[in-house]
C-alpha cells in the first residue's frame, strides 16, 4: 500500500535552495570545481612519477639480472627464455616512461590550459562566474526575501494574537465556573475575550494578504532563480564533460592491456618461453659436453723413426779449429 509523502521538517525547509542565502552552495561550486581541477592535476602528476619510477626500476632490474644470468652456466633455449624477460623489461620500461611523459605533457598541460580558459577572474571579485552567479541570485532573491520578512512578521503577530485570544478564552471559562464572581466582572472578561477574537481576526486577515502577495510573487521568483541556476548548471555541464574526456584520455594512456606494443612484448616473450625444448638443450649438451663430443679412441700406433737432420759442414770445421 502506497503512503503519502512526508511533509518536510523545518530543518529541511530551511536548507532548501529557495530559502534566502541557500543559493551560496551553487555559487561556491565554481570555486570548488577550480580546486578540483588542481587536485586532478596534482593526482596524475604523482601517478606520472610512479610510472617513471617503475620504468627506472624495471630497467635497473633487467640490467642487474642480465649480467648475473650471463655469468650462470645455463645454456640453450632455457637461457634464451630467461634472457627474454630482461629484453621485455627494457621495452616495458620505455613504454612506462612514455606513459609518464604523456600524463605530464599531454594531459596535465591540457587540463591546465583548459582550467585557465574556463575560470577567468575579475579584478577584486574572484572568479567572474562566481561573481555573476552571486550578483544574479542576490538580485533575484532580494524582493522575495523582503516579502518573506513581512510574512514572518505577520505570522508572528497572528500567533501572538491567537495566544492572547486563548488566554482570554481560558479566563472566561474559569469566570463562568466561578459562582462568586459578580456579573460586572464576568461581563468585563467576556468583552476582553471578544476584543481578543476581533483583534485576532484582523491580524489573520492581514496575515492572509501578506501570504497572498508572497504566493502570487513565487512564480516570478522561481523563474528568475531557475534562469540563473540553469546558467550555472550549463557551465558545470561543460566542466563535467571536459573532465570526463580527460579521464578517458588518461585511461587510454594507462590501460596497457590494449596497447599493441605491450601485446607484442608479451606475445614474443610467451613464444620464447614455449620454445624451450628439453630435447634440443639435452642434445646440445650431449654434443658439446657429453658423449656426443668427437674423440680419438686409443689404437696401436706404429713407431716411426725420427728423421735425421743433415750435419752442417761449416759448423763442423769451425768447431775443429776451436778445439785446443
Amino acid at each position: 500500500m502506497s503512503t503519502l509523502p512526508r511533509e518536510p521538517n523545518e530543518d529541511s525547509r530551511m536548507q532548501s535552495f529557495w530559502m534566502p542565502g541557500n543559493y551560496e552552495r551553487t555559487v561556491r561550486r565554481t570555486d570548488q570545481s577550480f580546486h578540483a581541477c588542481k587536485d586532478i592535476m596534482a593526482c596524475f602528476n604523482e601517478r606520472a612519477k610512479v610510472e617513471k619510477q617503475y620504468a627506472q626500476q624495471l630497467s635497473e632490474w633487467g640490467s642487474k639480472w642480465k649480467a648475473i644470468v650471463d655469468a650462470r652456466p645455463l645454456y640453450g633455449s632455457l637461457m634464451r627464455a630467461w634472457q627474454c624477460f630482461f629484453s621485455s623489461a627494457e621495452r616495458l620500461s620505455i613504454l612506462h616512461s612514455s606513459i609518464s611523459q604523456s600524463l605530464v605533457t599531454e594531459e596535465g598541460d591540457r587540463v591546465k590550459s583548459w582550467q585557465k580558459d574556463t575560470f577567468p577572474k575579475k579584478i577584486f571579485c574572484g572568479f567572474r562566474e562566481t561573481h555573476e552567479n552571486e550578483t544574479g541570485f542576490a538580485r533575484a532573491q532580494k524582493p522575495w526575501a523582503k516579502r518573506l520578512g513581512k510574512l514572518e512578521k505577520a505570522r508572528g503577530a497572528y500567533h501572538k494574537a491567537c495566544h492572547k485570544e486563548q488566554i482570554a478564552i481560558d479566563r472566561e471559562t474559569q469566570a463562568k465556573e466561578n459562582t462568586e464572581l459578580s456579573p460586572e466582572k464576568l461581563k468585563k472578561i467576556q468583552d476582553a475575550r471578544e476584543k481578543a477574537s476581533v483583534e485576532k481576526d484582523k491580524v489573520r486577515e492581514k496575515y492572509e494578504k501578506v501570504l497572498e502577495d508572497v504566493t502570487s510573487y513565487a512564480p516570478r521568483y522561481m523563474e528568475e532563480m531557475e534562469a540563473i541556476f540553469d546558467q550555472s548548471q550549463e557551465e558545470e555541464r561543460k566542466r563535467i564533460s571536459f573532465l570526463k574526456q580527460a579521464f578517458l584520455s588518461i585511461h587510454r594512456h594507462l590501460d596497457i592491456t590494449n596497447n599493441e606494443s605491450v601485446k607484442t612484448v608479451y606475445s614474443e616473450l610467451h613464444h620464447t618461453l614455449t620454445s624451450i625444448s628439453e630435447a634440443d638443450d639435452l642434445r646440445w649438451w650431449k654434443n658439446n659436453h657429453g658423449p656426443g663430443m668427437p674423440t680419438d679412441w686409443p689404437t696401436i700406433e706404429e713407431w716411426i723413426p725420427p728423421v735425421k737432420k743433415p750435419k752442417n759442414k761449416k759448423r763442423d770445421k769451425k768447431g775443429q779449429k776451436d778445439k785446443p
